[in-house]
């Protein structure tokens, strides 16, 4: 039985993961990185810091530095949403008052930091319609690995089996998935490939395609 649905934020909740992509690639290039590109900010959507250390310094080298790249996207973002405010995806409230209504619990689970994150959802104007916000800054690995779904899980009071987690990047599924819980993506920049596809309890064009696992 599901008793809770755990919502990636970035890409799911919010309209956020094209700014991210633009936001990524225009902060390399003015820090004159002009070899990165799109795809490699599709690559480290949801992954954690030291991770993505990791993939840019094999595949760019140590001069290539990310976390400066990190900290002006960052700037970049906060800006645009004291400008334009933050954009939700489809579907969001009406799938929140679905799942209200079925005395299902809901909760973000998100790779963002708690203050950006609660800021981001506020702004949104939906903060207050989660029964949780939990950042994977409050674990002690960020996705791809578990941590942040199992102890989002724990604090509704289940276990992650008894959550569907709602994805739409290949790092937060991995992460879903090995934390065991009924993953079920919702792209947004990319669709999933045959290897992710196998790690899937489900796939749904918008957040509405959710109310079929609860038929």
């Amino acid at each position: 039985m599901i008793k809770a649905v755990l919502f990636d934020m970035d890409g799911v909740i919010t309209d956020t993961e094209k700014l991210y992509n633009k936001y990524w690639v225009e902060s390399a290039h003015d820090l004159s990185y002009d070899f990165f590109t799109s795809q490699d900010a599709l690559d480290l959507r949801s992954l954690n810091m030291p991770d993505t250390i990791a993939l840019f310094k094999e595949r760019y080298g140590e001069n290539f530095d990310i976390v400066a790249v990190k900290n002006l996207c960052r700037e970049k973002m906060k800006e645009e949403q004291e400008k334009n405010g933050v954009a939700l995806k489809y579907g969001v409230r009406e799938i929140l008052e679905f799942l209200k209504e079925k005395n299902v619990k809901s909760a973000v689970a998100t790779a963002t930091f708690y203050d950006t994150a609660k800021s981001r959802l506020i702004s949104a104007g939906v903060f207050d319609l989660f029964d949780r916000v939990i950042s994977a800054h409050m674990v002690e690995h960020g996705k791809p690995y578990p941590d942040v779904y199992i102890y989002a899980a724990s604090e509704l009071g289940l276990k992650p089996e008894e959550c569907i987690a709602v994805e739409d990047s290949p790092n937060g599924v991995l992460s879903a998935y090995r934390a065991g819980c009924k993953t079920v993506m919702v792209p947004d920049l990319t669709e999933p490939d045959e290897e992710l596809k196998k790690l899937l309890f489900g796939y749904a064009k918008d957040l509405t395609g959710l109310k079929e696992f609860f038929l």
